[in-house]
């Protein structure tokens, strides 16, 4: 399968279903992608430019997903503050009726 046949990235701005079958890509695997080399009497890549720019993406994603961890972890402390504020609120006005 070419990259042109898969889809869109999440945030690219295009929309399309996500199954299983592609999964995110993770920093490991994009630093572990190997490319076949070039065969004799053709043009190819430079391996270094290649590996490079997959170290670079690989960085860029590694920081993405730290700054997803960060997110959630303040969304999850907001919720707990949340529901911790509405239990106590709900028991005063609990007691209040009685």
């Amino acid at each position: 399968m070419s990259v042109r046949d898969e889809p869109p990235a999440r945030g690219s701005g295009a929309t399309a279903y996500r199954s299983s079958a592609y999964p995110w890509l993770l920093p490991w695997q994009v630093r572990e992608r190997h490319f076949p080399p070039a065969r004799l009497g053709r043009r190819g890549l430079d391996p270094d430019t290649v590996y490079a720019y997959l170290d670079r993406i690989a960085g860029d994603m590694l920081a993405l997903y730290a700054e997803i961890t960060k997110h959630r972890q303040e969304t999850l402390r907001i919720k707990t503050a949340l529901r911790r504020w509405q239990s106590e609120q709900a028991s005063r006005v609990n007691g209040e009726r009685r």
